[in-house]
This record gives structure tokens, C-alpha cells and sequence, in this order.
């Protein structure tokens, strides 16, 4: 099914009911020796381990979670300059993206309290290739910025609630 197929299926579906525009996303994550994860998908029956390097006290079986929290938006833009370049029918023969995160482990350690923990700085790169003009390429650059719902979440404040139980 090609992109536009989904994008049209998904619109007729949203217009019949949209209820059906709401989507829900789940993942358990179970802490294994050293600081390794084990990470899996509910729904889709998808799995990954996640872990940090050596340095950081980890056993350096696979990325740690902001290399994970990069990737997350390096490929939704990948993703999103895909359907957006065919709801638009912008001719795309590749894209690349090269994210780079800048983060000051002061604010994780707990060594500065005025220090974030997270990102300070993210930087996003994006290499397109294809016939189009480069004002066309400029105008799908903006509707994927605006679009893109992992860029969303790194630039905007998301409610998130945590409870032990």
C-alpha cells in the first residue's frame, strides 16, 4: 500500500469517526543486571534492550536512552518528510537525518541543581535528495516541523504523570 493510500484510508476513517484519529502507545521496560532494559512493544510484539556505556556503569550491550530519545527523532523525521512529501506530491529519492544532543551529566548525577538533566541543546540535520527545487524542499521542511510528533515533543511541554505502585 503506498503512502498515500494510508494517508487517504486514514482520512476517510478519521472522517467517518474521529474517535478513530486517537491512537495510544504503550511499552514495558524491565531493569536486567547492571543497567541494562528490556524493552517491549504491547501491542505490536516488538522488543529491544537498552543500556549504557561502560562509563556509565553499564554493560554497553546497546544505546542508552537519549541515543534512543535521538534515534526516536532522527526516524519520526525520516517518517514525516516520507508522508508529507506524498501528500504534497513533492518528488524524495532519500532522506537523512543526523541528530546531535548535547547533555551535561551534572543535572543527572544530581552534582548541580541548576542544571537540567535532560538535553541543553539538540541539533537536527536533514539532507534530502531529489528533482524538486529547493523552495519546495523549504516548504516541506516546514509542514514535517510542524508536523513531526516526536519534534513536538522535544520542543513542547507534555504533561507526564508517574505513580509507584
Amino acid at each position: 500500500m503506498s503512502l498515500t493510500e494510508v494517508i487517504e484510508g486514514t482520512r476517510k476513517a478519521v472522517d467517518a469517526d474521529p474517535h478513530n484519529a486517537a491512537v495510544s502507545f504503550s511499552v514495558d521496560n524491565v531493569l536486567k543486571p547492571g543497567t541494562r532494559t528490556e524493552v517491549e512493544v504491547k501491542v505490536r510484539d516488538h522488543s529491544f534492550t537498552v543500556d549504557e556505556p561502560a562509563a556509565l556503569g553499564g554493560t554497553d550491550q546497546a544505546a542508552n536512552p537519549v541515543e534512543y530519545a535521538l534515534a526516536a527523532l532522527g526516524s519520526c523525521q525520516v517518517i514525516t518528510y516520507q508522508f508529507w512529501a506524498a501528500k504534497r506530491g513533492i518528488p524524495l529519492d532519500s532522506v537523512k537525518v543526523t541528530v546531535d544532543g548535547d547533555l551535561d551529566l551534572h543535572g543527572f548525577f544530581g552534582f548541580s541543581f541548576n542544571t537540567r538533566p535532560g538535553f541543553g541543546d539538540v541539533r537536527v540535520s536533514v539532507e534530502l535528495e531529489g528533482p524538486a527545487s529547493r523552495e519546495r524542499y523549504e516548504d516541506l521542511k516546514r509542514e514535517v516541523d510542524e508536523h513531526c510528533p516526536v519534534l513536538d515533543l522535544f520542543r513542547n511541554e507534555t504533561p507526564v504523570s508517574t505513580k509507584l505502585t
